[in-house]
């Protein structure tokens, strides 16, 4: 009987470890661990132990073609993910079959490129690298080697490029996305830093560095999980950023088996913010340490339009506000009167995008959307950085999240909640799902904004775990009618059942590889 339509199918093509570190083993493991279901494709059988391999024999190409044929027939994937191609016949057959499952719909393709064992011994002579660059790269819609097996995946001499350079030559070659990982590398002792290249985001992906032994089947872990995340409708940005957290959490579960390198474990993941790694802005490793404590929480979150509205909302009891005014010829008196009026009686303003302004005159904090962040380069992320400023960000998206925590971020913004027609943009909504995984991930404050309208959804935000609730359109002409009961929903919320936070976030923007296949 096949899997529920609703579970996912990946093929993997790759290697069978008689250790059950590596290879279709830890393929499984990040499969079961993320919710997929996994079709084993033996490409080659290796004799091997926790220390060494010993042998590889590829399977013969009509025994590769017979497993392909009879998954096509029966369990169609959304996904498949190579790992160790035991010669160039296999590689070129596999592209074979990539095109024919896109004849049919969406099929997304993660290569692993397993050139060599972490021993040192090879596996892919120079006919089966030129069908990988040939044949696989142009059809990968994502690559995930380590620096080495960029070097020789590239054509490039050891040690004469960086990784984003090495990104760069590999997506010129025609992957959509890659991700050179970083793990056996001692650049940064405390981090372990992968480059990634997608058409969402580039950037140094980070997460701490587990001291451990037990580190077999680390890269099999990382493209697997990612493959699963690509099959679960995520953009590959995000995807990566949930490969980069089941690695992680699969390094932290290794253990001793054998006298060697122990394997790393995969598991679901738990709702632990640690787990969660950072996603620098530029070519620059930048990570700021995560803000302190707040000492209070930002509660109902207004946002306004004129220093005007800005008293009306204070005499209403607001004490959280953001003065959203993009140009006016009255900009700098319109902040400086917002200033006064929430120093007068204790509120905190966020002046949005006019982080310059809000610093001269002395606002408590800005909110920035990413773009503008993007927009003021290193210089100035690391001026804003300095000024003192508390800072707001929004974020829609798994690696928006890993990228705004860098920014040591009072608050980082999740949205929209609900379906809005404040702003145009591509993002689904969050939902409550995604709201409470975003509190609990985030280790920051969280602010849930978009298409909040009703008393209810701000008393739902809040049993989320939700830091502060943003109202807009809500606050209407009047808010003095409406702020009451806002806050009333809002202390309910917090005295109520806290929400479950789901195991995984849902995607928030079409990544295109989710249609039912049959």
């Amino acid at each position: 009987m096949s899997p529920s339509p609703e579970i996912p199918v990946v093929w993997s093509i790759a290697g069978a470890d008689s250790a059950g570190g590596a290879g279709l083993a830890a393929d499984q493991r990040a499969a079961d661990a993320l919710g997929v279901h996994l079709c084993p494709v033996v490409a080659a059988v290796t004799a091997q132990h926790s220390r060494a391999v010993t042998r590889v024999d590829p399977v013969s190409a009509e025994l590769l073609e017979a497993q392909l044929e009879a998954l096509a027939e029966d369990l169609p994937p959304r996904v498949v993910k190579t790992g160790l191609l035991g010669s160039a016949e296999h590689v070129r057959a596999v592209a074979r079959w990539i095109d024919r499952l896109r004849e049919a719909g969406p099929v997304a393709l993660v290569v692993d490129p397993v050139l060599a064992a972490s021993s040192g011994r090879g596996f892919a002579d120079d006919a089966t690298l030129t069908a990988y660059r040939d044949a696989l790269l142009p059809r990968a819609t994502l690559v995930t080697p380590n620096r080495r097996e960029a070097e020789r995946l590239a054509g490039r001499t050891p040690g004469a490029d960086d990784a984003p350079a090495l990104a760069r030559a590999l997506r010129g070659l025609g992957a959509q996305a890659v991700a050179v990982t970083g793990g056996d590398s001692a650049d940064h002792d405390a981090l372990v830093l992968d480059w990634i290249a997608t058409p969402q985001a580039e950037g140094w992906l980070a997460a701490p560095r587990v001291a451990t032994p037990h580190h077999h089947g680390t890269g099999c872990t990382y493209a697997s999980s990612a493959a699963a995340a690509l099959a679960l409708g995520f953009v590959a940005a995000d995807a990566l950023v949930l490969a980069k957290m089941a690695t992680l959490q699969a390094l932290r579960r290794g253990h001793a088996a054998g006298q060697g390198a122990g394997p790393v474990k995969a598991a679901p993941l738990p709702p632990d913010p640690t787990l969660l790694p950072g996603l620098s802005w530029g070519e620059a490793p930048v990570f700021a340490p995560a803000a302190p404590a707040p000492d209070r929480p930002l509660d109902l979150y207004g946002i306004v339009d004129s220093a005007a509205r800005v008293r009306r909302l204070l005499d209403a009891g607001v004490r959280t506000v953001q003065l959203r005014l993009k140009a006016a010829p009255d900009l700098e008196a319109q902040v400086r009167d917002s200033i006064a009026a929430c120093e007068a009686v204790g509120a905190m303003l966020f002046v949005n995008d006019h982080w310059q302004l809000a610093q001269r005159f002395g606002a408590a904090g800005v909110h920035l959307g990413q773009e503008d962040l993007l927009a003021l380069g290193e210089s100035g992320r690391a001026a804003l950085r300095a000024s003192g400023l508390a800072l707001g960000i929004s974020s829609h998206s798994l690696w928006e999240l890993a990228r705004a925590r860098t920014m040591a971020p009072r608050y980082l913004a999740c949205g929209p909640v609900w379906p809005t027609l404040t702003k145009a943009m591509p993002w689904r909504p969050q939902g409550l799902d995604n709201l409470a995984w975003w509190c609990a991930m985030a280790g920051a404050p969280v602010v849930a904004i978009g298409g909040l309208l009703e008393a209810a959804q701000f008393e739902a935000a809040a049993r989320c775990g939700a830091d502060g609730v943003c109202a807009v359109r809500v606050l209407g002409d009047a808010p003095a009618r409406i702020v009451p009961a806002l806050n009333a929903a809002l202390h309910a919320g917090r005295q109520g059942r806290r929400a479950p936070v789901p195991a995984l976030p849902h995607p928030s923007l079409d990544s295109g590889f989710t249609e039912a296949r049959r």
